[in-house]
């Protein structure tokens, strides 16, 4: 993964800082581009394995349907309301749609771990419920960029 950090090393998270702030967060916001170039933002729930951000997408969604056209994509996934606590991790590249589509549940090794993540984070579940609307994205970020203000009041 190739990382460029425009914001400013100062305010860079460190790998692990990253990796804990995409553990803890709930939803991110995803963009793409549609057949004339204009952009579709829309918000989703994922999970972070360390390496590849998962997304758990309706099949007969925009965002799908653009993908499947132009794989490019971009996600934030960001908060905090006072400019001093303001963090945040962009990533970019090309969603690859793993398993079948729409998701049932049949065997793929490669979603062992991202459903058995997301069954914990979103549903307190050791299994992945599957309801047939559903299929996987992989986003696996060819830049990364972060920050996190709260590091500027460290500066002072």
């Amino acid at each position: 993964m190739t990382v460029i950090q425009r914001r400013g090393r100062r305010i860079m998270m460190t790998e692990a800082e990253r990796d804990t702030y995409l553990a803890e967060q709930r939803t991110c916001r995803v963009a793409t581009v549609s057949a004339d170039g204009r952009p579709h933002i829309g918000a989703l729930w994922y999970v972070w394995d360390g390496a590849s951000l998962w997304l758990y997408s309706i099949t007969r969604s925009l965002r799908s349907s653009q993908l499947r056209h132009d794989p490019r994509m971009a996600v934030v996934v960001d908060d905090g309301a006072e400019y001093g606590e303001l963090r945040g991790v962009e990533l970019s590249g090309e969603a690859v749609f793993v398993g079948e589509a729409p998701r049932t549940g049949e065997d793929c090794p490669e979603l062992v771990g991202p459903e058995r993540l997301f069954a914990a984070k979103y549903f307190g579940m050791d299994v992945m419920p599957h309801d047939g609307r559903h299929a996987w994205l992989r986003l696996t970020p060819q830049t990364v960029t972060s920050w996190d203000f709260r590091k500027l009041a460290d500066l002072g």
